[in-house]
């Protein structure tokens, strides 16, 4: 079965290291909780804010070991007024197992916002 598994972040600063290390925490956390490994991954698709354009978050997924070849694409966000601001979301496809109600669905630091209602599941995220 094909499934989505969302994800989402912030960052402080629009620094290249932030970008990067902020969203391989994410992605880490990700594939932990929902015991995926890079073969079942079918793609990554990550946006970011208007305001994030010092780095690729992508080259984060990179520094993963057996990550070499899942096809991963970056792409800004649609600028809405009022939203999050510094936020990298993240759709993984992956071949799974798991009901739609069994994924974990991570949301980090203030990206918590976006969906208080799965946050609830992953309170301990940094």
């Amino acid at each position: 079965m094909i499934r989505g598994i969302r994800g989402a972040t912030t960052v402080h600063e629009n620094l290249e290291n932030s970008i990067v290390k902020n969203t391989k925490i994410l992605v880490e956390e990700m594939v932990h909780t929902n015991q995926v490994v890079p073969e079942d991954i079918a793609s990554v698709l990550i946006s970011v804010t208007p305001d994030i354009n010092n780095g690729f978050p992508a080259k984060a997924l990179r520094l993963i070991d057996g990550w070499t070849y899942v096809p991963v694409m970056c792409m800004k966000e649609i600028e809405v007024p009022n939203s999050l601001e510094k936020c990298i979301r993240v759709m993984m496809t992956v071949n799974t197992e798991r009901k739609q109600n069994e994924i974990i669905h991570i949301y980090q630091n203030e990206a918590r916002k976006l969906r208080p209602d799965l946050s609830q599941t992953n309170k301990n995220s940094n």
